[in-house]
């Protein structure tokens, strides 16, 4: 059996979990345990959708996948013994211009002008001054969660622990805050993710292909 999928590595493209190989496209990973492979366990792991996949990323590389071998599905994810990596990109900013997207599809109209320039043109001198800005408005707001998307989208790398404010942090958060405020908004949550997993999916494969080129 086989599966396309989707997964996540840190940003020295190592397995996880003490493994340490380093990821390389073309190259197929088998999983070495002596156990039966397991779903959140043990396995080489992959997401049909790539904010399924988005949920578990360890760090910005992305990688296009094929499962093979015995293969276990979940709702989320599965897990199979073989992982084929068909293309890897480094996500950053892809990630990064995502959050902004997913903050500009919730943003209340009197958004600061700042906030709303920031997020549409990801322009690095104005971002410490859109932080500033959507953080101020979100108290006033009552943190509501469109603003919570325009901050995570906005926040500046500096500001935070690394481990909350990488790119793939930003988009994921920025993602699920903005399907929230859309629930509670029009109760569209699930075409709502279904509409930003499509989103994802063609920025993802637009990049994989003129990386190719």
């Amino acid at each position: 059996m086989k599966l396309k999928a989707w997964h996540f590595l840190a940003s020295d493209k190592r397995l996880g979990y003490g493994d340490n190989r380093v990821v390389q496209v073309g190259k197929t990973y088998r999983y070495k345990g002596k156990e039966p492979i397991k779903l959140c366990k043990r396995g080489m792991h992959g997401s049909a959708k790539i904010l399924d996949a988005l949920q578990y990323a360890p760090g910005p590389i992305i990688c296009k996948v094929e499962l093979g071998g015995e293969v276990i599905k979940g709702d989320d994810k599965a897990v199979a013994t073989d992982r084929k990596v068909l293309a890897m990109i480094d996500g950053t900013k892809v990630l990064r211009k995502f959050a902004c997207m997913c903050a500009l599809d919730v943003l209340p109209d009197d958004a600061p002008e700042i906030v709303v320039r920031y997020l549409k043109t990801q322009d690095e001198s104005i971002r410490d001054a859109a932080w500033d800005a959507a953080r101020s408005a979100a108290r006033s707001a009552a943190w509501d969660a469109a603003w919570y998307a325009a901050r995570y989208a906005a926040r500046d790398d500096a500001a935070w622990d690394a481990a909350w404010d990488a790119a793939w942090d930003a988009a994921r958060d920025a993602a699920w805050c903005a399907a929230r405020y859309a629930a509670r908004a029009k109760n569209r949550e699930q075409s709502y993710i279904a509409k930003q997993n499509t989103r994802l999916t063609r920025m993802v494969n637009r990049a994989i292909k003129e990386q190719s080129k």
